[in-house]
Protein backbone atom coordinates (compact mmCIF):
# COMPACT_ATOMS: atom_id res chain seq x y z
CA UNK A 1 0.00 0.00 0.00
CA UNK A 2 1.38 3.41 -1.28
CA UNK A 3 1.12 5.69 1.07
CA UNK A 4 1.46 9.62 0.80
CA UNK A 5 1.32 12.12 4.31
CA UNK A 6 0.06 15.62 4.08
CA UNK A 7 1.30 17.11 6.78
CA UNK A 8 4.35 16.56 9.15
CA UNK A 9 4.72 18.92 12.53
CA UNK A 10 2.97 16.75 16.04
CA UNK A 11 1.28 14.59 13.88
CA UNK A 12 2.62 13.47 10.78
CA UNK A 13 6.26 13.60 12.31
CA UNK A 14 5.19 11.82 15.93
CA UNK A 15 2.41 9.84 15.25
CA UNK A 16 1.43 8.70 11.22
CA UNK A 17 4.71 8.45 9.92
CA UNK A 18 6.33 6.02 12.15
CA UNK A 19 3.12 3.92 12.78
CA UNK A 20 2.86 3.70 8.73
CA UNK A 21 6.73 2.61 8.41
CA UNK A 22 6.25 0.41 11.37
CA UNK A 23 2.74 -1.26 9.49
CA UNK A 24 3.76 -4.80 7.38
CA UNK A 25 2.95 -4.20 4.18
CA UNK A 26 2.82 -0.07 3.68
CA UNK A 27 5.08 1.64 1.96
CA UNK A 28 5.17 5.71 3.32
CA UNK A 29 6.77 6.92 -0.16
CA UNK A 30 6.13 11.21 -0.03
CA UNK A 31 5.59 13.83 3.09
CA UNK A 32 4.49 16.70 1.55
CA UNK A 33 5.09 19.79 4.02
CA UNK A 34 6.81 23.24 2.82
CA UNK A 35 8.51 24.17 6.14
CA UNK A 36 12.30 23.92 5.64
CA UNK A 37 13.27 22.50 8.91
CA UNK A 38 10.24 19.88 8.31
CA UNK A 39 11.45 19.12 4.91
CA UNK A 40 14.77 18.44 6.76
CA UNK A 41 13.29 16.08 9.64
CA UNK A 42 11.38 14.09 7.11
CA UNK A 43 14.78 13.11 5.00
CA UNK A 44 16.80 12.30 7.84
CA UNK A 45 13.70 9.95 9.53
CA UNK A 46 11.92 8.99 6.22
CA UNK A 47 15.23 8.92 3.30
CA UNK A 48 13.39 6.45 1.62
CA UNK A 49 10.25 8.86 1.21
CA UNK A 50 10.26 11.88 -1.32
CA UNK A 51 9.47 15.31 -0.02
CA UNK A 52 7.20 17.36 -1.77
CA UNK A 53 4.88 19.65 -1.92
CA UNK A 54 0.92 18.63 -1.69
CA UNK A 55 0.51 19.32 -5.53
CA UNK A 56 3.33 16.98 -6.34
CA UNK A 57 2.02 14.60 -3.42
CA UNK A 58 -1.21 14.56 -5.08
CA UNK A 59 0.24 14.08 -8.77
CA UNK A 60 1.99 10.44 -7.47
CA UNK A 61 0.23 6.92 -7.78
CA UNK A 62 -1.12 6.38 -4.16
CA UNK A 63 -3.36 4.16 -2.67
CA UNK A 64 -3.98 5.85 0.93
CA UNK A 65 -3.26 9.76 1.48
CA UNK A 66 -2.92 11.06 5.20
CA UNK A 67 -4.19 14.33 6.25
CA UNK A 68 -2.17 15.48 9.26
CA UNK A 69 -2.15 19.46 7.99
CA UNK A 70 -4.15 21.98 10.20
CA UNK A 71 -7.71 21.97 11.21
CA UNK A 72 -8.59 24.33 8.60
CA UNK A 73 -7.33 22.26 5.68
CA UNK A 74 -8.67 19.08 6.33
CA UNK A 75 -11.63 18.81 4.21
CA UNK A 76 -10.00 20.46 1.43
CA UNK A 77 -7.58 17.76 1.62
CA UNK A 78 -9.98 15.24 1.96
CA UNK A 79 -11.99 15.80 -0.59
CA UNK A 80 -9.28 16.30 -2.92
CA UNK A 81 -8.23 12.68 -2.32
CA UNK A 82 -11.80 11.20 -2.69
CA UNK A 83 -11.40 12.92 -6.24
CA UNK A 84 -8.90 11.12 -7.05
CA UNK A 85 -10.19 7.64 -5.80
CA UNK A 86 -7.90 7.43 -3.06
CA UNK A 87 -8.32 6.27 0.23
CA UNK A 88 -8.14 8.59 2.77
CA UNK A 89 -7.29 9.04 6.51
CA UNK A 90 -8.11 12.59 8.15
CA UNK A 91 -6.67 13.16 11.54
CA UNK A 92 -8.78 14.50 14.23
CA UNK A 93 -10.75 16.86 14.52
CA UNK A 94 -12.50 15.07 11.14
CA UNK A 95 -13.27 18.51 9.92
CA UNK A 96 -14.21 21.94 11.54
CA UNK A 97 -17.70 21.81 11.38
CA UNK A 98 -20.04 18.38 11.32
CA UNK A 99 -21.52 19.82 8.29
CA UNK A 100 -18.28 19.83 6.49
CA UNK A 101 -17.91 15.93 7.94
CA UNK A 102 -21.35 15.10 6.55
CA UNK A 103 -19.93 15.94 3.16
CA UNK A 104 -16.84 14.45 2.88
CA UNK A 105 -18.71 11.12 4.35
CA UNK A 106 -21.19 11.76 1.33
CA UNK A 107 -18.51 12.13 -0.95
CA UNK A 108 -16.77 9.02 -0.10
CA UNK A 109 -19.93 6.92 -0.36
CA UNK A 110 -20.50 8.35 -3.62
CA UNK A 111 -16.65 7.59 -4.73
CA UNK A 112 -16.43 3.99 -3.08
CA UNK A 113 -13.60 5.79 -1.66
CA UNK A 114 -12.62 4.15 2.18
CA UNK A 115 -12.22 7.03 4.52
CA UNK A 116 -11.39 6.78 8.05
CA UNK A 117 -10.62 9.28 10.70
CA UNK A 118 -7.30 8.77 13.40
CA UNK A 119 -8.97 8.66 16.70
CA UNK A 120 -5.85 7.09 17.96
CA UNK A 121 -7.05 7.02 21.54
CA UNK A 122 -9.14 4.48 21.20
CA UNK A 123 -5.83 2.41 21.45
CA UNK A 124 -4.86 3.96 24.39
CA UNK A 125 -3.93 1.23 27.73
CA UNK A 126 -6.30 3.20 30.13
CA UNK A 127 -9.27 3.46 27.64
CA UNK A 128 -8.43 -0.58 26.82
CA UNK A 129 -8.34 -1.51 30.65
CA UNK A 130 -11.54 0.80 30.86
CA UNK A 131 -13.35 -1.47 27.91
CA UNK A 132 -12.45 -4.49 29.59
CA UNK A 133 -13.79 -3.63 33.07
CA UNK A 134 -17.34 -2.13 32.14
CA UNK A 135 -19.18 -5.37 33.20
CA UNK A 136 -17.66 -5.26 36.58
CA UNK A 137 -18.99 -2.03 38.30
CA UNK A 138 -22.69 -2.90 37.61
CA UNK A 139 -24.84 -0.49 36.07
CA UNK A 140 -22.18 2.55 35.65
CA UNK A 141 -23.88 6.23 36.46
CA UNK A 142 -21.21 8.31 35.87
CA UNK A 143 -17.92 8.82 33.41
CA UNK A 144 -15.27 11.04 34.31
CA UNK A 145 -12.45 11.89 31.81
CA UNK A 146 -9.77 14.35 31.85
CA UNK A 147 -6.32 15.48 30.05
CA UNK A 148 -4.97 18.11 32.02
CA UNK A 149 -1.54 19.19 31.23
CA UNK A 150 0.98 22.45 32.93
CA UNK A 151 1.48 24.63 29.88
CA UNK A 152 0.99 28.46 31.78
CA UNK A 153 2.27 30.47 28.38
CA UNK A 154 0.82 30.89 25.28
CA UNK A 155 2.86 28.68 22.56
CA UNK A 156 2.91 30.36 18.46
CA UNK A 157 1.01 27.46 16.68
CA UNK A 158 -1.95 27.25 14.81
CA UNK A 159 -3.90 25.40 17.56
CA UNK A 160 -3.59 28.67 19.72
CA UNK A 161 -5.21 31.45 16.62
CA UNK A 162 -9.15 32.73 17.38
CA UNK A 163 -9.79 32.45 13.94
CA UNK A 164 -12.80 30.32 14.02
CA UNK A 165 -11.32 29.14 10.59
CA UNK A 166 -8.58 27.29 12.69
CA UNK A 167 -10.46 25.50 14.91
CA UNK A 168 -7.72 26.05 17.61
CA UNK A 169 -8.40 25.60 21.40
CA UNK A 170 -8.55 22.58 23.33
CA UNK A 171 -12.13 21.47 22.81
CA UNK A 172 -11.33 21.03 19.10
CA UNK A 173 -8.04 19.31 20.14
CA UNK A 174 -8.02 17.20 23.50
CA UNK A 175 -12.03 17.31 23.42
CA UNK A 176 -11.98 15.27 20.25
CA UNK A 177 -10.36 12.63 21.98
CA UNK A 178 -12.74 12.83 25.19
CA UNK A 179 -16.31 12.95 23.41
CA UNK A 180 -15.06 10.25 20.91
CA UNK A 181 -14.29 8.05 24.03
CA UNK A 182 -17.21 9.33 26.18
CA UNK A 183 -19.75 7.95 22.65
CA UNK A 184 -17.83 4.79 22.51
CA UNK A 185 -18.02 3.73 25.66
CA UNK A 186 -21.90 4.78 26.16
CA UNK A 187 -23.36 5.95 23.16
CA UNK A 188 -25.25 8.76 21.97
CA UNK A 189 -26.18 12.33 23.51
CA UNK A 190 -29.16 13.73 24.40
CA UNK A 191 -27.99 17.07 26.15
CA UNK A 192 -24.74 18.82 26.24
CA UNK A 193 -23.52 21.44 29.23
CA UNK A 194 -20.21 23.30 28.96
CA UNK A 195 -17.94 25.70 30.34
CA UNK A 196 -15.32 27.54 28.40
CA UNK A 197 -12.28 29.95 29.54
CA UNK A 198 -9.31 31.40 27.92
CA UNK A 199 -7.24 31.40 31.31
CA UNK A 200 -3.41 32.14 30.50
CA UNK A 201 -2.64 35.45 29.79
CA UNK A 202 -2.72 36.25 25.98
CA UNK A 203 -4.94 33.38 25.36
CA UNK A 204 -7.07 33.08 22.06
CA UNK A 205 -8.96 30.05 22.45
CA UNK A 206 -10.11 27.90 25.07
CA UNK A 207 -8.01 26.18 27.54
CA UNK A 208 -9.83 25.17 30.01
CA UNK A 209 -12.65 22.91 29.29
CA UNK A 210 -15.58 21.42 30.62
CA UNK A 211 -18.36 19.44 29.23
CA UNK A 212 -21.48 17.72 30.92
CA UNK A 213 -23.02 15.15 28.94
CA UNK A 214 -25.96 13.18 29.23
CA UNK A 215 -26.36 9.90 27.36
CA UNK A 216 -29.66 8.24 25.90
CA UNK A 217 -28.93 5.51 28.64
CA UNK A 218 -28.74 7.46 31.45
CA UNK A 219 -25.02 7.49 31.98
CA UNK A 220 -23.58 10.69 32.56
CA UNK A 221 -19.69 11.97 31.47
CA UNK A 222 -17.53 15.12 32.97
CA UNK A 223 -14.89 15.89 30.99
CA UNK A 224 -12.43 18.04 31.60
CA UNK A 225 -9.40 19.35 29.34
CA UNK A 226 -6.85 22.30 30.92
CA UNK A 227 -3.51 23.77 29.68
CA UNK A 228 -3.00 25.14 33.18
CA UNK A 229 -3.20 22.33 35.35
CA UNK A 230 -0.61 22.71 37.92
CA UNK A 231 -2.25 19.27 39.78
CA UNK A 232 -3.69 16.28 37.33
CA UNK A 233 -6.81 14.53 38.74
CA UNK A 234 -7.86 10.64 37.85
CA UNK A 235 -7.73 10.06 34.05
CA UNK A 236 -10.75 8.13 34.42
CA UNK A 237 -12.93 8.04 36.80
CA UNK A 238 -16.05 5.21 36.66
CA UNK A 239 -18.54 5.58 38.98
CA UNK A 240 -21.34 2.10 39.12
CA UNK A 241 -24.26 0.33 41.64
CA UNK A 242 -21.31 -2.06 42.63
CA UNK A 243 -18.07 -0.21 42.53
CA UNK A 244 -15.81 2.30 40.89
CA UNK A 245 -13.00 2.28 38.76
CA UNK A 246 -10.43 5.13 38.84
CA UNK A 247 -6.54 5.07 37.01
CA UNK A 248 -4.09 8.21 37.00
CA UNK A 249 -1.58 9.03 34.48
CA UNK A 250 -1.42 9.61 30.96
CA UNK A 251 -0.65 6.57 28.03
CA UNK A 252 3.09 6.30 27.51
CA UNK A 253 2.94 5.79 23.56
CA UNK A 254 2.67 9.45 22.85
CA UNK A 255 5.90 9.65 24.57
CA UNK A 256 7.42 6.74 23.24
CA UNK A 257 6.94 7.13 19.43
CA UNK A 258 8.44 10.74 20.05
CA UNK A 259 11.97 9.46 21.68
CA UNK A 260 12.15 6.98 18.64
CA UNK A 261 10.50 3.83 19.76
CA UNK A 262 8.31 2.18 17.46
CA UNK A 263 5.39 -0.45 17.84
CA UNK A 264 7.54 -3.24 16.60
CA UNK A 265 10.39 -3.40 19.27
CA UNK A 266 9.93 -5.12 22.37
CA UNK A 267 7.56 -4.76 24.95
CA UNK A 268 5.76 -1.80 23.01
CA UNK A 269 2.26 -0.48 24.95
CA UNK A 270 2.96 -2.42 28.28
CA UNK A 271 3.16 0.04 31.14
CA UNK A 272 3.85 -0.47 34.82
CA UNK A 273 0.19 1.42 35.68
CA UNK A 274 -2.18 0.17 37.80
CA UNK A 275 -5.89 1.08 38.08
CA UNK A 276 -8.17 0.78 41.17
CA UNK A 277 -11.49 -1.25 41.12
CA UNK A 278 -13.81 -1.86 44.20
CA UNK A 279 -15.20 -0.09 46.80
CA UNK A 280 -13.80 2.70 48.91
CA UNK A 281 -11.02 0.99 51.09
CA UNK A 282 -11.54 -2.73 49.44
CA UNK A 283 -10.32 -2.05 46.39
CA UNK A 284 -8.02 -4.19 44.09
CA UNK A 285 -5.12 -3.12 41.54
CA UNK A 286 -6.07 -3.47 37.95
CA UNK A 287 -2.91 -3.80 35.61
CA UNK A 288 -3.35 -1.62 32.47
CA UNK A 289 -3.96 -3.59 28.82
CA UNK A 290 -1.04 -2.68 26.46
CA UNK A 291 -1.42 0.22 24.32
CA UNK A 292 -2.01 -0.27 20.32
CA UNK A 293 -1.81 2.89 18.51
CA UNK A 294 -0.18 0.03 15.50
CA UNK A 295 -3.77 -1.51 15.07
CA UNK A 296 -5.18 1.80 13.52
CA UNK A 297 -3.02 0.72 10.14
CA UNK A 298 -2.74 -2.83 10.47
CA UNK A 299 -6.63 -2.77 10.18
CA UNK A 300 -6.26 -0.05 7.41
CA UNK A 301 -4.30 -2.06 5.70
CA UNK A 302 -6.42 -5.16 6.03
CA UNK A 303 -9.20 -3.72 3.92
CA UNK A 304 -11.07 -2.65 7.11
CA UNK A 305 -12.14 0.76 8.13
CA UNK A 306 -10.56 0.88 11.59
CA UNK A 307 -12.59 4.22 13.06
CA UNK A 308 -16.01 4.89 10.77
CA UNK A 309 -16.35 8.81 10.26
CA UNK A 310 -19.52 8.82 10.91
CA UNK A 311 -19.07 8.24 14.30
CA UNK A 312 -16.48 11.05 14.03
CA UNK A 313 -19.26 13.30 12.49
CA UNK A 314 -21.25 12.77 16.13
CA UNK A 315 -18.40 13.61 18.00
CA UNK A 316 -18.27 17.15 16.00
CA UNK A 317 -22.27 17.64 16.50
CA UNK A 318 -21.25 17.14 20.32
CA UNK A 319 -18.06 19.65 20.14
CA UNK A 320 -20.68 22.33 18.38
CA UNK A 321 -23.46 22.01 20.84
CA UNK A 322 -20.88 22.32 24.04
CA UNK A 323 -20.00 25.85 21.81
CA UNK A 324 -23.37 26.82 21.71
CA UNK A 325 -23.97 26.18 25.61
CA UNK A 326 -20.83 27.97 26.72
CA UNK A 327 -21.87 30.81 24.68
CA UNK A 328 -25.09 31.22 25.61
CA UNK A 329 -24.70 29.87 29.28
CA UNK A 330 -27.22 27.13 29.05
CA UNK A 331 -28.09 23.18 28.46
CA UNK A 332 -28.87 21.89 24.61
CA UNK A 333 -30.80 19.09 23.87
CA UNK A 334 -29.25 16.88 20.94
Amino acid sequence: MRVGLLGFGIAGRVFHAPLIASTAGMDLVAVATTDPRRRAQARAEHPDAAVVTVDELFALDLDLVVVATPNRTHAEHAKRAIAKGVAVVVDKPFAPTSAEAEELVAAAATAGVPLSVFQNRRWDSDFLTVRGILGKLGEVRRFESRFERWIPEVGGNWRELGDPREAGGLLYDLGAHLVDQALQLFGPVSAVYAELDRRRPGAQVDDDVFVALTHANGVRSHLWANAHAAHHGPRFRLLGSEGAFEIDGLDEQENALAAGRRPTGYGWGHETRTGRLGVLGETTEVAVEPGAYQTFYAELRAGRVPVDPAGAVDALRVIEAAFTSARENRTVQL
